[in-house]
C-alpha cells in the first residue's frame, strides 16, 4: 500500500461516519442507500432510507409494491427516475431469483450506472472494484495534483484509472468509504480543513497553493427557464389532477390542473414561486378555482376526494403550493 492509502485508511477508522447501511452486508440495503444518495445529502436521505427498510425489508417486499406506493414515499427527495428505475430492479432481482453478485450484474440493474455497481460491489461483496464520485475526484485531484477537468471523458477516465491502482484488492469496502467519507468531511469542496489534514504534507494542490482550483471543471450548459401556471379545482369536494407523461420532468407523478388560460373566477394563492432543478428554473403560479359543477378538462384528468388527495405521489413543487390552500368550509 502507498502512503496515501495507508493514512487514509487510518483515517477512516478514527473518524468514518457511523451510518445504519454500513452496519450490513446485505446488497438491497447497501443499493437502497446508494440510490438514495445519488442526488441527497446524507441527513436528508437517512430518514427515506429508514422509511424504506421498515416498509420494504426485502427486495421481494419492494418488487410487490405498486409504483404509485414508491414515488409517494419517496416524494421530496425529488430526481423521481431513481425511484422508479429502484422499483423496476427490484422487479429484475426478483425475477432472476437473488441479488446479482458480479459487478455486470449488478450493472444491468435498470438505473445502475459504474459508480452504484461499484458501490455495491465492494461494500456488499468485497469485489476489488474503485468507486468514483464527487468527493472522490476532490481528494485525488487535489493531493496528485490532477488537473484534467473532471467533467470531461478524458479527466473521468484519468481519475478512475488513478482511484483503480491505488485500491488495495483486500481492503476495496474500506478504501472506497474512506475516500467517500474523506472528501465528505475533511477535503470539502468549501473551506477543506488543510491545516488538521494528515494527506497535507504530500498534497499536490495545498503546496502549489491551488486547493481553490482543483478540481478543474468545464464550463457546462446554461440553465434555462420555465413557467407553469396549476389550478386548483375544488368541486363538491373533489379536485382534478393528472399524471405527469413519460419523457419529461416528474414523470409519474401528479399534478393539479396544468393550464395556459386562467379561467374566470379563480382566485391567485402564489405568485412566481421559485423552484430549482439541475438544468432549470420553475416558475409557478397557483391558482384556486371553486366550481359547482365539475369542468370540461382533457381525457388523462381524474377526479379524487381532497382528503385522499396525500395518497397521491406529487413533485415537491406541487406539495409546497398545496401547502397554501385555505380549508375548504362545506356550505
Amino acid at each position: 500500500m502507498t502512503p496515501f492509502v495507508l493514512t487514509l485508511l487510518n483515517w477512516f477508522r478514527d473518524n468514518g461516519r457511523d451510518l445504519p447501511w454500513r452496519q450490513t452486508h446485505d446488497p438491497y440495503a447497501i443499493w437502497l442507500s446508494e440510490v438514495i444518495l445519488q442526488q441527497t445529502r446524507i441527513e436528508q436521505g437517512r430518514p427515506y432510507w429508514q422509511r424504506f427498510m421498515q416498509r420494504w425489508p426485502t427486495v421481494a417486499d419492494l418488487s410487490a409494491a405498486t409504483e404509485d406506493e414508491v414515488l409517494r414515499e419517496w416524494q421530496g427527495l425529488g430526481y423521481y427516475s431513481r425511484a422508479r428505475n429502484l422499483h423496476a430492479a427490484a422487479r429484475q432481482v426478483v425475477q432472476q431469483g437473488a441479488f446479482p453478485t458480479t459487478l455486470e450484474g449488478i450493472r444491468a440493474l435498470k438505473g445502475v450506472g459504474d459508480y452504484t455497481a461499484a458501490a455495491i460491489g465492494s461494500i456488499a461483496y468485497g469485489l476489488p472494484v474503485a468507486v468514483v464520485d464527487g468527493n472522490v475526484y476532490r481528494v485525488l485531484c487535489r493531493y496528485y495534483g490532477v488537473d484534467t477537468p473532471i467533467n470531461t471523458t478524458e479527466g473521468k477516465k484519468q481519475v478512475t484509472a488513478l482511484a483503480q491502482s491505488l485500491l488495495p484488492p483486500q481492503e476495496a469496502s474500506a478504501f472506497n468509504q474512506a475516500l467517500m467519507d474523506f472528501g465528505a468531511l475533511q477535503c470539502t469542496p468549501a473551506a477543506p480543513q488543510c491545516l488538521s489534514c494528515p494527506l497535507a504534507e504530500d498534497c499536490t494542490a495545498f503546496r502549489e497553493n491551488r486547493v481553490a482550483v482543483l478540481p478543474v471543471k468545464q464550463k457546462t450548459l446554461k440553465v434555462k427557464e420555465r413557467r407553469l401556471t396549476y389550478i386548483y379545482i375544488r368541486c363538491e369536494g373533489c379536485t382534478a389532477i393528472h399524471r405527469r407523461p413519460a419523457g419529461d420532468i416528474w414523470q409519474g407523478l401528479y399534478e393539479p390542473w396544468l393550464t395556459d388560460s386562467v379561467p374566470s373566477g379563480a382566485v391567485l394563492l402564489r405568485h412566481n414561486v421559485k423552484h430549482v432543478l439541475t438544468h432549470r428554473v420553475l416558475y409557478a403560479d397557483f391558482w384556486l378555482w371553486e366550481v359547482d359543477s365539475r369542468p370540461s378538462l382533457p381525457d388523462d384528468y381524474r377526479w379524487v376526494r381532497e382528503d385522499q388527495l396525500d395518497s397521491y405521489g406529487v413533485p415537491r413543487l406541487v406539495e409546497r403550493l398545496l401547502e397554501t390552500l385555505p380549508v375548504h368550509e362545506p356550505h
